[in-house]
This record gives structure tokens, sequence and C-alpha cells, in this order.
């Protein structure tokens, strides 16, 4: 089984942190001993937002590793693009030092979801992008799509730019926000369903309906 994990986005708000903590949530209820961690959350201070919000879809109190800072090492309180935040906090980030902090926790549990910051060129600092850090390393990457109005072609530009950026793209999972659009919900999905079959079978989709706690998914095949 894979013991690392990457969650990345077509764009912001496109529910990545909702879709971390569900996987964690099934690998947990499978027996998995399994954390998530945040590349860089800008927004706010102390504990990660979005760490908070996994650990509540998780069904769990906050963790040791999570009031150390060891699952979010780089907290800016500026709402922007990592590397702006970074300039205003005055506090650069060091791809360097999440790699060791993302070492510690795959010594202590057997696999870590780490959810990105934006889509995938959001860039981290002045030189590095997302992408970049995701290409040196090699780390399989989901996806999370959309239903709203756009996301087809936000989905299919992600999708070609990590074929095209050798980025270990694994899965797509096109989340399917409430209110949105039904027939447009319903076309993007088939859309993009069909572009993978033509032009990428190997890489899976995978609907946020099969994720949903009462589904009892099996993400152990479904992900890793």
């Amino acid at each position: 089984m894979l013991d690392h994990l990457f969650i990345t986005g077509i764009d912001t708000d496109c529910g990545k942190t909702y879709i971390t903590g569900l996987i964690a949530y099934h690998l947990k209820r499978l027996g998995v001993n399994c954390i998530t961690s945040k590349l860089v959350q800008t927004g706010c201070s102390g504990i990660a937002k979005d760490i908070i919000e996994h650990r509540k879809t998780m069904g769990i109190d906050i963790l040791p590793e999570d009031s150390n800072g060891l699952t979010c090492l780089f907290v800016y309180t500026f709402p922007a693009s990592p590397h702006l935040s970074a300039i205003i906090d005055q506090h650069p980030f060091d791809i360097k030092i999440v790699e060791q902090s993302i070492n510690k926790l795959k010594s202590q549990y057997d696999i870590v979801l780490t959810e990105g910051a934006g889509g995938l060129t959001a860039p981290l600092n002045q030189q590095m992008l997302t992408a970049d850090y995701l290409s040196r390393y090699q780390i399989p990457v989901v996806l999370v799509s959309s239903s709203r109005l756009g996301s087809i072609n936000h989905t299919l530009l992600s999708i070609n730019y990590c074929k095209n950026n050798n980025i270990r793209l694994t899965v797509v999972v096109y989340n399917h926000f409430p209110h949105d659009n039904k027939k447009i919900a319903c076309g993007s999905y088939k859309f993009i369903k069909s572009y993978l079959e033509k032009n990428y079978p190997a890489i899976k989709l995978i609907h946020c309906n099969d994720l949903q706690k009462k589904s009892n998914a099996n993400v152990i095949d479904l992900f890793m």
C-alpha cells in the first residue's frame, strides 16, 4: 500500500479538504493507521483550519501532531497564495522542512494524506510551484474536480498539465456540490468520464457519492 498520497484540486474551494477528510475517515474505518497533513495553510493562525476540518470529518479530536504543528508547519495569516502570504508574514516556505515533517509522520503512520493549497500551479515560494514539488518527489496525486460551471475546462487543463509535467496523477474525484445545477453536474461528470476513458484509461474517476460515510467505500481498492 502507498505511504503517501497528495490531494490537489482544479482550483480553490473545490472540496479538497472535504475529500481528504473522507478518504482518511474510510481508511481509519478499514483499520489503516493514517493521518492527514496540509502542505501550507493561509488565512489563519495556530492549527491549520483545514486540519481541523479533516479531524471533524474523520470524527476524531485534534491530534498531538496537530497541536505541535507537525501536520502543517507553515501557517500564514494573510489569505492569499502561499508565496505572497509568506512574504507578508516574513516567514519563507521551505520544502525541505515540509519533507522532514512528512517523513516523521510516515515513520508513525501507515499512510499520510497531504492536502495542497489551491491548484497545481499555486506558487509555494518564488522558485517552486506545487506542481514542481509533486514532480520532484513523484507523489501519487488525487485531483479533486467539481460540478461548478467551468469545471470541465479546469479539470481537463489540470489532467493534461499533470501528464505533460511528470506528475503521477492516479485518481480524479468528482465533487458534486448539493446546490449546483443538476444538468450541468451530470453532463460534466459524463464528459470527464468519457474523456478519461478515451485518453487516460489508467486514471480512475470516482464520484464523491461513492465516498460518503454511509457508502462503506473500500478506499484501499479505490485509491491505493
